[in-house]
């Protein structure tokens, strides 16, 4: 979880925008490692509790519909680092290559029992492993895709100084992002453009003022305000 130093930095994040926050985590170790601490000791604590919910949610949607129980999607994380994301299935097999990357509201592709588990962001509940594994944390930016990470602004770039998150105030306060994009798109705008021009700009203020004032105490807090 310790930030690299700044020559070890892949080289397209090494740009003045990104130096002031790499320079405010360099000094936040502590901080840092009880961060990483936290996501084992509550990962793996979350992983034995939930694992008979798990297993009743594979059930569900394998009964439901055509396909694997989980959405293996390739994200992007900590710099620049390309893994594989756990998640709950909730649309029809193949649904990013017959649609866009981003989920839209009343989207046909999502199933049934997709609908009712997104409802309660049950589909999230995977991400356990990818927390324990390291490749997430439990707060921090929402991991995207490369095609939308490669519209980072330089200034944005700083949000892969730390690894990617389930939840995070952007997370929260966006939570209905789908109805922006439909607003949008009735305006005539792409998905991809909804997103990347009207969403994204808007989440990043959020996630960058998380790592202008990241400590632990504000992880547990918004960790609350997630289930709340």
């Amino acid at each position: 979880m310790l930030v690299k130093e700044w020559n070890e930095l892949p080289e397209f994040m090494q740009v003045e925008e990104v130096k002031p926050y790499y320079d405010i985590l360099k000094k936040k170790k502590l901080q840092l490692i009880l961060k990483r601490l936290f996501d084992i000791v509550c990962s793996f604590i979350l992983i034995v509790i939930l694992s008979p919910i798990l297993f009743i949610l594979s059930i569900w949607i394998k009964l439901d519909s055509k396909g694997p129980v989980f959405y293996r999607q390739e994200r992007i994380t900590q710099y620049g680092k390309i893994f594989r994301i756990f998640k709950f299935r909730t649309m029809v097999t193949n649904a990013d290559k017959i649609g866009t990357l981003v989920t839209t509201q009343n989207d046909s592709r999502i199933t049934k029992v997709g609908s009712k588990i997104r409802k309660c962001r049950l589909d999230e509940l995977p991400q356990v492993f990818n927390i324990f594994l390291g490749d997430m944390s439990f707060v921090g930016t929402r991991p995207e895709v490369q095609k939308y990470v490669d519209a980072y602004t330089n200034e944005m770039l700083a949000t892969l100084l730390l690894p990617a998150g389930v939840t995070s105030l952007a997370s929260i306060k966006y939570r209905d992002e789908d109805e922006i994009i439909e607003q949008k798109t009735n305006e005539g705008k792409t998905v991809d453009q909804a997103y990347i021009e009207d969403v994204l700009p808007e989440k990043m203020k959020y996630n960058l003022e998380y790592l202008d004032k990241f400590n632990i105490g504000r992880d547990l807090s918004l960790c609350v305000k997630t289930v709340i």
